[in-house]
Order: structure tokens, then C-alpha cells, then sequence
């Protein structure tokens, strides 16, 4: 087995193939698209068999009121099934030997010892001969309990040759940096994007600013750790896995093990987060297949909580050079980055989104490059590369303002393109009361306020291919099928309320169910896609079957199909509601057990705008004698497209939010430069946001119709937490006049600063 890094570690979105459907013929539908008081008819070509889209301002029964969650019981007593819960007769507990070494060539393992155990039943090594960074997984044994699997690891002998490594960004940039992979340099061949000429625009600029801002790696710390049960039926191999992408678990396996994909069933029932790191098979779900094989019995392998934070994936740290231009009256005349961020073993360290989104400037230019160093692989994680680069660029906006003498949120004004932020702006400031703050003299005490403002921007628009079926059943239930899953996000509900809606019936009637390879395909839940391409499959299948029942029901209501209507749990004739037969009764008819039908995500119409925005005030409290911030209040402006369910909307803002308040106050992997470790891999050492530090937050949604699918919705799990660092950065620097341009801003680097300012 060679290193899972090259194959499986961070797979993100590996997309299953399939045959695409056949669509034979399309029609044109007129919407009203645009936003709040900017919306025109526009005629939008859809597929036939789709439903016609959702409107703008439309009325519903189901969609949008504000539902808790169906599941919300389950997990409230305790009879939600995680990973970490499933138990299956003769199950055994595997454990991961780990390297303790930054780089070395792995000479020798003797898992004897660790065999003749009596409890142990299998015991398996990496083919690995090198290893790239301490905590690489070496070997594994299963055991009938976990604590002698603990146990056995110690009695297995690995023989080490210790080479050269690099555990920090600046060591590995160096030319005579010892390379993390042999024969190769350890900063890798840049990225460079933009239009027109930045040295032109440095020229034509009345005011220039030039910095580098620093932000760390930051883990993912999922409340469930990464973790799979692994059973062999013969050459059929059945996973449980803690997992955001069921299906392209399933394809690696297939691959790894050269099975045909029908012999591999991936399940997830529910799952404890995973922000971006539980894409395709990690190396613990190999592992738990592997001895699962050898020992011919189900194998659970479940990461610690150190593994966690060693193996699993991370945002990548990076150094950011940013240079910007302006004239006197505000409007930029260049924008360059020059970043270089450390992937640990694996690439994808870029932050250039929001320079290449965010502001308007003439001549623009990115260059990224990544760069590897001894340390554990990145991954994605909630909005990949765009709170590292919101922070640098949002920051020295603050800054070159100051230069300019202009008010911050006037300069972001001059410099945005984007017609929804122009009104996310006026909403933002006018409920968080920017005017007023900002002419507020600062208080002459050691705790200084300060405000700031960030701008977020997205594109999850969703993607093609997810199906769903509905099942109606002859006793008045309906099952939602769809090979999804809820990564915490209340996906349970939103589909469920989507099948509600579309067949006129109440929520309490549908039974979703998700999470297993067995029912139609899905994309993996990440990048804020679940919503925007799941729901429209779910609601093209319920409208399909919605159209079988009305056949079902004409004969018996005495009128055509085309003159009924599904609502309020009702079939009835459109013009003469007193024509009507319970939707019970009518299933009541179905011939046989069920009646279903299918549907599919096709690809998106040609609609408004292909991006989203958002903006984020932030107000904070600085303790200029001990350093110590504290957020007061958060401010969240984001465009949502339709809301199914404002109580998971909500949430999702919330939680991006106090994710953001983590990576600007709290959170960084510590790694010591001398022995290649990092020094703070547990829940104790590694300090999140906790009940004290989290601000009272205010989200207001301004709805976009967007048309680009038949639900009208657009996912905002990764832009609502774009902004939020960098807002808090910008208020740090209003609070005490000087920037900090190190993430995350600890106490002594707020002291450090206001004495170097000073």
C-alpha cells in the first residue's frame, strides 16, 4: 500500500461517473430574477420533466417556516447511530501505530511480538519505506478490545532512519531546505492569475501600501473523530464511515481493494462534522478494511483525538504579501498578492480567491505557490484558502483607508462591483450602527472598542448528477431515498420539507432517508453544495410523483389531472376545492404496496449571477494593557437565494461565525521547529471557541433570485464564515490604532504591536 496522501488523503469531490440522463426536449419559463426591489422577467430555457422553478416571493405551506429538526430527538436521546456507535457481533477494535518521527526511512517492523498476543487478531504494516511526518500512520493491529490493541502496539518493533526535515514554512522556502520529497524542491511552481498591468497601476496610484500578514494552520477539530467499521461477506465489503462523501468512499475502496463498485457499500448514518476533511477513504478506512480481511471478522478503527489533529487534514498556514494601489479619491488602481502557503505534504494552499473577487481594480495580479514541509497533509476546510486570503486583503483595505483618509466601509463602497453586497452594505450598516460608532471618540480607559467590516463572497450554485426517489405507501407514508448526508446541517429536514412541499402534504408524513451508497447517487456534502444539488432532485421526484397521484385521484374527483392540486394534505379540484379525497385516502388506492418515482439534478439554467455576497460588521472590546479581545457583536449580511428552513439557515451563519471567532482569537497548530511534533494535539492544548467568548450575532438575509435551479436555493455554510476573521483583524486595528497581521491575535501579540506602533 503506498502512501495514502498521493491517493486518498483529501480527496475532495471525486466524482463518481455515471451514464448521464438522455434529455429529449426543453421549454422556456419566464422568472423574475434578481433581488430585494431589482428584479426583471427573464426567460430561462429549462429541461422538460423539470418543475417549473420556484418564484421569487412565492407562497408556501412547508418551505420557510422555521422547523426544528425531524431528527432532533434521535440525537437528544442518545439513539442517533454515529460511527463510534455501531457495533456488530464479533467485532474487534483497531488501533494505528503512528510514526514519532518528522522523516525517516522505515527500515524495519516486526509485528511479531504484537501477534503472539493472544487478543490480537490481525496485525498489518504500510508499505511505506519513508515516512513524511510524525504521526504517519506505520501499522495497525485489531484486537477484541480496544485496550489490548493499545497494548500491542507497544510490543511492535520499527527501526527508524532519521532524515532531514522541515516542520515550519520559512525553514522550508529556504534554497538549502532538505526537500520533503526526493529530487523536488519544496516550493512549488506558483499559480499566477489576474488582467491588466499592476506595475502601471502601482503608477498611476496616489497612495500604495505593501505588507505581509501571516495566518496559521488550523485543524478541523470535528466532535466526532474520523473513524470506520469495516465487514467482509465474501468479496462484498461493507464500510460505516465517518464520512461527508459516501460514494467517493465507495469508488476508493473499489479501487484500492480492484473490486467492482456494486461490491462495496458505504454507510453514514449520522455525522459529527467534518468541515471539509471526511471527502473519499482516509487511510483509518483502508486500515479498517485491511484488518477486517485478515482477521475475517468486522474491525472498528476509530482516529484519537491526537490522530485527529496529526493526520486528518487542515487548513494550511500562509504568507501573504499584499500590495494595493489607490488614487486620492479611493478607487484602486492595482491589487497584487504574492502567497506562499504550507500544504504540510499534499497541495491546494492558495488564498487568491477573494483578491480575484472581492474588490474592482484595473490591473490585478495573483501568484501562489504552495509549498511542503514534514508536517501532516491540508484538506479542504470550511471555504478552502478564502479566510486566509479575506483576512490579509481586508486588513490592508483598513490600512491603505487610513492613508487615504477615507471611511473604511466608503472605501469598500468605491471598490465593489456587486449590486447585492452594494445593499448588504446599506442592511449591515444601518442595523449594526456603523455611522454612529465610527464618530464615537475612543474611550480614554485601558479597554478600547473598535469596529471593522469584511466582505465575503461564494459559488455554490450546486452541481448535476444527485438523484432521489419518493416512495408514496399505501398507509399515507412517504420515504425520501437519496445517497446524501447530513454532515450536521439539518439535511434531513431540508429534503423532507422540500417533499412536503412540492406533494402538499405535512412534514410529519415524510421519512428521509440518507446516507447509504444503496440508494441513489449523490455529490459528497461539502463546499456549501449539499443544498443547491440535492433539493432539486428530491422536489423534480416528488413532482413527478406528485403527477402520478393526480392521475390516481381524476377518475375519482371527476375532473382532469392538469385540474388538481396538492395542499394542506388535501387532492382537490383547483376551481372547486369542495371537489376534494384526503391524500391518505387517495394512497389508499395505490395498486400494489407503493407508488414512486425518480428524479434527477440536472445542470444548472442560465440564471442571474453565478456568485453570492455577503458582509460582516464586527464590533470588539481590546484590554490594552493585558491583550486581551473580546468579541461583543457580530453583524451577518449574506445573500441566501430561497430559504427552506431559517432555523437551519440560522445555524449555519452562527456556526461560520464562531468558527471565524476561533481562527482570529484562538486557533493555530503548534509545531516544534527542532523536533518536527506538534506540541498541542489535544482538546485541552488546541483552544477553541468556548460558551465565554462567543458574541451576540445578528444575521439578516437578503434573498437572491438567482434561477439556476427548480428549488431556487444556494448553500452559505462557507460564506458565512469568509468574513469573520478579517472583520474582527480590521476591529482589532480600529480599536488600537496599529494593525495586527498575525493570525491568530493572542494577547502578546497585541501588546507587541501597540509597542512597536507606539
Amino acid at each position: 500500500m503506498r502512501h495514502l496522501s498521493a491517493r486518498l488523503r483529501g480527496c475532495a469531490f471525486s466524482r463518481t461517473r455515471r451514464q448521464p440522463g438522455r434529455i429529449l426536449m426543453s421549454r422556456r419559463v419566464t422568472l423574475n430574477l434578481g433581488f430585494q426591489g431589482n428584479l426583471k422577467p427573464v426567460t430561462v430555457v429549462i429541461p422538460d420533466g423539470e418543475p417549473t422553478p420556484w418564484q421569487f416571493g412565492e407562497r408556501f405551506e412547508t418551505v420557510g417556516r422555521p422547523t426544528p429538526r425531524i431528527d432532533g430527538a434521535l440525537k437528544v436521546a442518545g439513539a442517533a447511530r454515529y460511527t463510534y456507535d455501531i457495533s456488530m457481533p464479533g467485532m474487534l477494535y483497531g488501533a494505528i501505530l503512528r510514526s514519532p518521527m518528522p522523516h525517516a526511512r522505515v527500515k524495519r517492523v516486526d509485528l511479531s511480538r504484537a501477534r503472539r498476543l493472544s487478543a490480537v487478531r490481525a496485525a498489518i504494516r504500510m508499505d511505506d519505506t519513508v515516512v513524511r511526518f510524525a504521526g504517519q500512520e506505520v501499522a495497525a493491529v485489531a484486537a477484541v478490545d480496544y485496550e489490548t490493541a493499545l497494548d500491542a502496539l507497544g510490543l511492535i518493533e520499527v527501526e527508524y532512519e532519521p532524515l532531514p526535515f522541515v516542520a515550519d514554512l520559512d525553514s522550508a522556502m529556504r534554497p538549502d531546505a532538505p526537500p520533503v520529497f526526493e529530487g523536488g524542491s519544496n516550493v512549488q511552481r506558483p499559480t499566477v492569475n489576474g488582467h491588466g498591468d499592476v506595475k502601471r497601476g502601482f503608477a498611476e496610484a496616489s497612495a500604495v501600501h505593501e505588507a505581509v500578514y501571516l495566518t496559521p494552520v488550523q485543524t478541523h477539530v470535528s466532535l466526532e473523530v474520523h473513524g470506520s467499521v469495516a465487514h467482509w461477506d465474501g468479496d462484498e465489503l461493507t464500510v460505516w464511515s465517518s464520512t461527508q462523501g459516501i460514494f467517493t468512499v465507495r469508488d476508493d475502496l473499489a479501487v484500492y481493494f480492484n473490486l467492482p463498485r456494486n461490491k462495496v457499500r458505504v454507510i453514514c448514518e449520522y455525522l459529527g462534522g467534518g468541515f471539509g476533511s471526511k471527502f473519499g477513504a482516509k487511510p483509518e478506512t483502508v486500515i479498517a478494511a485491511r484488518l477486517a480481511r485478515e482477521a475475517n471478522a468486522p474491525v472498528k478503527v476509530m482516529c484519537t483525538r491526537e490522530g485527529e489533529h496529526l493526520a486528518t487534514g487542515n487548513r494550511p498556514d500562509a504568507i501573504q504579501k499584499v500590495r494595493l494601489g489607490a488614487r486620492h479619491d479611493g478607487k484602486l488602481t492595482a491589487i497584487e498578492l504574492v502567497q506562499h502557503g504550507g500544504g504540510g505534504i499534499s497541495g491546494g494552499s492558495g488564498s487568491a480567491g477573494p483578491f480575484l473577487s472581492l474588490y474592482h481594480s484595473p490591473n490585478l495580479r495573483t501568484e501562489e505557490s504552495n509549498v511542503f514541509t514534514n508536517t501532516g497533509p491540508c484538506s479542504p476546510m470550511r471555504a478552502p484558502g478564502w479566510p486566509q486570503g479575506c483576512f490579509a486583503l481586508e486588513l490592508a483595505m483598513d490600512e491603505l483607508a487610513r492613508k487615504l483618509s477615507i471611511d473604511r466601509l466608503e472605501f469598500r463602497r468605491l471598490n465593489n462591483s456587486n449590486p447585492v453586497r452594494a445593499l448588504e452594505f446599506d442592511i449591515g450598516a444601518k442595523l449594526f450602527g456603523w455611522k454612529e460608532k465610527s464618530a464615537a471618540p475612543k474611550s480614554p480607559g485601558p479597554l478600547k472598542r473598535g469596529i471593522g467590516v469584511a466582505s465575503a463572497a461564494w459559488h455554490a450554485l450546486g452541481a448535476s448528477g444527485p438523484q432521489a426517489r419518493v416512495i408514496a405507501h399505501r398507509d399515507g407514508r412517504v420515504e425520501v431515498l437519496m445517497g446524501t448526508q447530513d454532515i450536521g446541517t439539518g439535511t434531513r429536514t431540508v429534503l423532507a420539507m422540500v417533499a412536503a412541499e412540492e406533494l402538499g402534504v405535512e412534514l410529519s408524513r415524510i421519512d428521509c432517508r440518507i446516507g447509504d451508497t444503496r440508494y441513489p447517487f449523490s455529490v459528497p456534502s461539502g463546499g456549501s453544495m449539499t443544498t443547491p444539488s440535492t433539493t432539486p432532485a428530491v422536489r423534480q421526484a416528488a413532482a413527478h410523483l406528485k403527477e402520478k397521484l393526480l392521475r390516481l385521484a381524476a377518475p375519482v374527483l371527476g375532473a382532469e389531472p392538469s385540474d388538481l392540486e396538492a395542499r394542506a394534505g388535501v387532492i382537490r379540484v383547483r376551481f372547486d376545492p369542495s371537489r376534494s379525497m384526503p391524500f391518505a385516502d387517495l394512497c389508499r388506492r395505490i395498486p400494489g404496496d407503493s407508488l414512486s418515482a425518480e428524479g434527477e439534478r440536472v445542470p444548472n439554467y442560465e440564471g442571474y449571477r453565478n456568485d453570492q455576497a455577503g458582509c460582516q460588521f464586527v464590533e470588539v472590546e481590546v484590554d490594552t494593557e493585558l491583550g486581551i479581545v473580546r468579541v461583543l457583536r457580530v453583524v451577518a449580511v449574506h445573500d441566501a437565494g430561497q430559504i427552506i428552513d431559517p432555523l437551519t439557515a440560522r445555524s449555519q451563519v452562527h456556526g461560520g461565525v464562531l468558527m471565524g471567532v476561533g481562527y482570529a482569537l484562538f486557533e493555530a497548530r503548534r509545531m516544534d521547529p527542532r523536533l518536527g511534533v506538534m506540541v498541542n494535539p489535544t482538546m485541552d492544548d488546541y483552544k477553541l471557541v468556548g460558551p465565554l467568548d462567543v458574541p451576540e450575532i445578528e444575521v439578516r438575509f437578503v434573498e437572491v433570485a438567482n434561477g439556476f435551479n427548480n428549488t431556487g436555493v444556494m448553500g452559505f455554510g462557507e460564506p458565512a464564515h469568509v468574513a469573520t476573521a478579517a472583520a474582527i483583524g480590521c476591529a482589532v486595528y480600529d480599536a488600537i490604532g496599529v494593525p495586527v497581521r498575525s493570525l491568530p491575535i493572542t494577547p502578546d501579540r497585541v501588546l507587541a504591536a501597540m509597542e512597536a506602533g507606539a
